[in-house]
């Protein structure tokens, strides 16, 4: 919403007093009778001009930076930011669940691992816990998998520090309900990649619309930060674009290339989620490929790390050495050499968020603990305690805190070295 003002001001003869504003400025003006026998009219004549000012872009009505306390939701979940930094570990939502959940809670309770990262919602669209919301779609993907909650509350007994992963734009569920909010291919079917997952499409402001309402709700139930996942196009999407039926929506007139708009509309939707999430009081934290920070934009899937960035309390960077190619960072072979890979990565990526200045993020990478066997023999090595650790390692020495463990089964090594301050 957008407002043009119209001012009237005075034209004052030369030795007029004009000191007023233009919002102060009386309108009154006094009006005396004329003399019976006046032989000469006096005319007194207050000229007047139309001022424009010029049209504001900005909203009228708009969130502060600092939003006033007494208007923001208060969560009943009181769990406080690790001193020591974000130390985290990934549960599925069928671990978060089960018995498993304190399994990894003793993990927790006895190393300086102290945050989990649960999905909220996960790379098919499910919604995993009820999380009592009036929309359609949102009620309709709900698997009512965890108690919601007992599970904030025993995270709250624990100290555990609570971040929900929810899944953006890889999202079969909504993409075969709504394939008009999807992509379709000349036969009007749903595109999905080699693995049978489809995506939604980012420019369509619906999509945003449902990905934000899980965010708030998630919010609501306690989480104190909201992570996002698959913030971005399918891998490869240059060379289908063209080929693919789908909305541009405000974007097709934009007159920008089909890399900027695809990077315009990724980081758009970031910012309007912070903007939504402003009266939650969390922290909002992206997940990026690594790649990202060495190309700055990746022109396939949208990513821009600066333009990410700014737009974040958190970056975490997906550094598993596992998913670079040979010699990528001065590195031949990256899954052999952890921390050579992550020490490396570190060097790039700290460059970049030096350029931001007071806009930078922080910083809390992904780091491996799975072995990628599919790269082939001589390519990769099996991952455990040593190789964890050395990634952690190559962080500190980076004065890097923080830090995520990835295990798609939440299995992890248990043994690691989590904090080299100890």
């Amino acid at each position: 919403m957008t407002a043009v003002t119209l001012l009237s001001t005075s034209v004052f003869a030369e030795g007029d007093s004009a000191e007023e504003s233009a919002e102060e400025e009386s309108v009154e003006e006094s009006v005396e009778e004329p003399a019976e026998e006046a032989v000469e009219e006096t005319v007194e004549v207050d000229e007047r001009e139309t001022t424009y000012l010029a049209l504001s872009k900005e909203p009228i009505l708009s969130i502060p930076e600092e939003f006033p306390r007494q208007f923001m939701y208060e969560s009943l979940v009181n769990i406080d930011y690790p001193e020591d930094g974000v130390k985290g570990i990934f549960l599925t939502g069928g671990t978060a669940a089960s018995e498993r959940l304190h399994e990894l809670t003793d993990l927790l309770n006895t190393t300086a691992l102290n945050s989990m990262v649960i999905d909220v919602k996960d790379d098919d669209g499910t919604i995993v816990m009820d999380l009592d919301s009036d929309h359609e779609y949102v009620q309709e993907f709900t698997r009512d998998y965890v108690d919601a909650e007992e599970l904030m509350k025993h995270l709250e007994e624990h100290n555990i520090y609570p971040i929900a992963r929810i899944v953006i734009f890889k999202d079969s569920r909504l993409a075969r309900a709504r394939p008009d909010l999807s992509f379709t291919d000349e036969n009007g079917e749903v595109w999905s990649n080699r693995a049978g997952a489809s995506f939604v499409n980012p420019y369509e402001r619906e999509v945003w619309e449902h990905n934000v309402e899980v965010a708030k709700k998630a919010a609501a139930l306690g989480f104190k930060d909201i992570q996002f996942d698959y913030v971005r196009f399918p891998e490869g999407f240059a060379t289908m674009d063209e080929h693919l039926n789908y909305s541009r929506g405000e974007y097709a007139e934009s007159g920008s290339d089909n890399v900027q708009q695809r990077v315009d509309a990724v980081t758009d939707f970031i910012a309007y989620a912070r903007e939504e999430l402003k009266p939650y009081g969390v922290d909002l934290s992206v997940d990026i490929f690594g790649f990202a920070a060495l190309v700055r934009e990746e022109p396939n899937i949208g990513q821009s790390f600066t333009r990410i960035s700014e737009n974040v309390d958190v970056i975490s960077s997906m550094i598993y050495p596992s998913h670079w190619g040979p010699w990528n960072l001065g590195i031949e072979k990256p899954d052999l050499e952890p921390y050579n890979l992550v020490y490396n990565y570190m060097v790039v990526e700290n460059e970049v968020l030096a350029t931001l200045g007071d806009d930078a993020p922080r910083t809390r990478p992904w780091i491996q603990d799975f072995t990628a066997s599919y790269l082939g023999a001589g390519n990769y090595r099996t991952y455990g305690d040593h190789e964890v650790s050395e990634q952690i390692r190559a962080l500190h020495d980076h004065g890097v805190k923080e830090y995520l463990i990835w295990n798609s089964r939440s299995n992890f090594s248990q043994g690691a070295t989590f904090d080299f301050d100890e």
